[in-house]
């Protein structure tokens, strides 16, 4: 009999119209590959050198304000700008040229270089979140009180972003945390890249939301149906009897009024997760303005899913767990008038993508057949599930 606690098997990630192999059996190979370095131990407070920290001078000459919470600043070294580098404005909406400049003068190299080579200007405007003042502290060590003003920091950052550019099509939100994962300094901190784009990663999530409405009209939204689901099946594993409860199972990792945390059936990493509001808002935004049964703040929610997803990441390894973590949620309204998102699909989500595997110094990497074939994972969701509860 097919086990999916044991035997190979794929699994669909209704989210991105994806694949993904599981392999249980494959948890326990050997391993004599490269193995990451442990975070320091003794980090300051307070580090002169430390370009986020407060009161000291950027590379860009800009000195920081002695700031005692959050604080956000237009990235010194920024992916997207508002302007072209001559200075010229951002070209109008209705401008769709896609042709990259080919120094031919044969007719056929320009005709198929029209036909393969497309670029078009991506413009924009980037920001740097500081969490805390604290050169120490991290999302998973900040109080819940902090961490609710990080979020309401996010939420007022991503909206207010969108409006100081023209056209701006969508804003992403996204924190690097560890070496391991490209993290450009130590200090706690996240970005904003607001494109007049909708980058491909929500912009595929966007569409399988819009095809799962037009399929169900009238219903909750893909996101509405899975959160009741793993809930549904997160009850059923709670209250059954000893037993009967290897029958079951459970992703849900944590839960209060407003927000869910679980481990993805379809999920890549070790030990990814998806942070869910129960309700359908599409931004954080509107997350942090509405309110839960119990008359919390979905801020006040979310920063306490953010704290207990986050301190269990700590506690796996008993080390400072390294994540990239991003927030997708709705397109702007000039992306939406374009045509290039749906309206009113969005439901905001976290994702969380760890790389340690099995320990604090060895991690996944996606090489080999998940670059060129599919993605694979070796624990199961379920089990990660398990020990980050």
């Amino acid at each position: 009999v097919f086990q999916l606690d044991s035997d190979a098997h794929r699994r669909f990630n209704v989210l991105s119209g994806e694949w993904v192999i599981c392999s249980p059996h494959r948890a326990k190979r050997p391993w004599r590959g490269q193995h990451e370095s442990l975070p320091a131990a003794d980090v300051p407070a307070y580090d002169p050198a430390c370009y986020l920290c407060p009161g000291n001078e950027r590379t860009s000459g800009a000195h920081n304000p002695p700031y005692t919470s959050t604080f956000a600043f237009d990235n010194d070294f920024a992916a997207l700008v508002p302007e072209h580098p001559d200075g010229n404005a951002p070209p109008a909406a209705h401008n769709t040229e896609r042709n990259a400049t080919v120094l031919s003068e044969d007719p056929a190299v320009q005709q198929l270089a029209a036909r393969l080579l497309q670029a078009e200007p991506a413009f924009g405007l980037c920001r740097v979140i500081c969490a805390d003042p604290d050169h120490r502290q991290s999302l998973a060590t900040l109080s819940v009180a902090q961490l609710e003003a990080v979020v309401r920091t996010w939420a007022a950052e991503t909206a207010a972003v969108a409006c100081r550019v023209p056209e701006i099509g969508y804003v992403q939100l996204f924190e690097n945390r560890g070496a391991a994962m490209g993290q450009s300094s130590p200090h706690p901190h996240a970005q904003v890249w607001a494109s007049r784009h909708v980058p491909h990663a929500p912009a595929t999530e966007l569409a399988r939301l819009a095809a799962y409405r037009a399929q169900h009209p009238g219903e909750p939204c893909l996101l509405c149906d899975y959160v009741q689901l793993e809930l549904a099946l997160d009850r059923s594993h709670r209250t059954a009897s000893p037993q009967d409860r290897q029958k079951t199972v459970s992703r849900v990792v944590y839960a209060n009024d407003a927000v869910v945390v679980l481990v993805p059936y379809w999920a890549i990493w070790p030990f990814e997760t998806l942070v869910l509001p129960r309700r359908h808002v599409g931004s954080l935004d509107a997350l942090s303005a509405a309110q839960d049964p119990s008359g919390s703040s979905g801020a006040r929610g979310l920063a306490q899913a953010l704290a207990a997803v986050t301190r269990a990441y700590d506690a796996v390894f008993d080390t400072p767990f390294p994540y990239s973590m991003g927030v997708h949620g709705a397109p702007t309204a000039h992306a939406v008038a374009r045509g290039d998102a749906a309206e009113g699909v969005a439901h905001l989500h976290l994702h969380f993508y760890p790389p340690l595997l099995r320990s604090a110094t060895v991690r996944k990497f996606l090489v080999g057949f998940e670059m060129l074939g599919e993605a694979q994972r070796d624990l199961t969701p379920e089990t990660a599930a398990e020990r980050l509860r």
